[in-house]
């Protein structure tokens, strides 16, 4: 991790250059805004096609997690890098012409020498851009001046009192401490009948069938929609889910009981969840990206 690791890596992230016909970029489906996550149930790549059955997750703080992509199959950002940029329906582009093309572009070359010392290649891709991923750090919500900075009034009252409904309902068994996830993998009850198996998909047993990672919930309330396919368009159809206890299925964790809950509650529980919000990170994301753009 350096500066000029990470300077290159950013560029590289928010560049349709690394795209088949020139038309999406890493940012195209993970934006700034959003906290690095989409607005649509499931994303578009190159040819406008669906990108797999999946909701794109945000970015933030991705450098703490153990392992990617829902079921946990990648053990590394340098390793998942690969995939958006080689499957036929995100950017579908071999890293091969990739570096081809980056090595045309001066500027691109200057980068990569300040930032590695040597001729752009598919491991200083890789690398850069897992070194852009990894600072993507978020920390600074109204959550975290009231729980962690001791300023009482960074929330209001009903978010308080969301936050001890959130502990009460005991989603704080999955959603815990500071990613706001335990990274275990759970069926929630989503489906009875789950088309994308998640977590079965890499071990093939028939028990991590319909189980994914558990999301962090920081910036939660800009990253709609929600769950691995996107079909829960709202926090309050997200809440009306667990409410529920969910669908039956054999795998579903003994977790998801379900819980009564009035609409105050429910109001409660979401101002709390807004309160995860780091307008911080947000803003200062959007606006490295609009200079970075300006001085190109």
């Amino acid at each position: 991790m350096t500066v000029e690791a990470v300077e290159l890596g950013h560029r590289l992230f928010f560049d349709p250059i690394l795209s088949k016909d020139y038309s999406i970029s890493c940012a195209s489906c993970h934006l700034p805004s959003h906290a690095f996550a989409d607005t649509t149930a499931v994303s578009r790549g190159v040819h406008q096609e669906r990108i797999g059955n999946r909701n794109s997750p945000s970015l933030a703080n991705v450098g703490y997690l153990n392992a990617l992509f829902m079921e946990g199959g990648v053990p590394s950002l340098e390793l998942q890098v690969l995939a958006p940029l080689g499957e036929r329906n995100e950017m579908d582009l071999q890293l091969t012409e990739a570096v081809a093309r980056l090595n045309q572009d001066s500027s691109y070359v200057q980068l990569a020498k300040k930032a590695y010392n040597r001729e752009i290649d598919p491991w200083l891709i890789t690398r850069a851009l897992a070194a852009y991923q990894r600072s993507l750090i978020s920390g600074n919500s109204p959550f975290d001046q009231y729980a962690y900075q001791g300023k009482e009034d960074a929330i209001s009252q009903e978010a308080k009192n969301g936050w001890l409904r959130f502990q009460a309902f005991n989603c704080n068994a999955c959603h815990t401490g500071f990613m706001f996830t335990n990274q275990g993998y759970f069926n929630i009850g989503l489906e009875e009948e789950y088309s994308d198996p998640g977590r079965g998909r890499l071990t093939d047993k028939p028990e991590d069938h319909g189980k994914f990672r558990v999301p962090s919930l920081r910036n939660v309330a800009v990253t709609a929609p929600y769950m691995h396919d996107g079909s829960l368009k709202s926090l309050s159809e997200v809440i009306d889910h667990f409410a529920s206890g969910g669908k039956s299925h054999e795998n579903k964790s003994p977790l998801i009981s379900g819980f009564k809950i009035d609409e105050q509650g429910k109001k409660e529980l979401i101002a709390f969840l807004e309160s995860l919000t780091d307008q911080n990170f947000i803003q200062k994301h959007e606006a490295l990206n609009v200079t970075s753009q300006s001085n190109r």
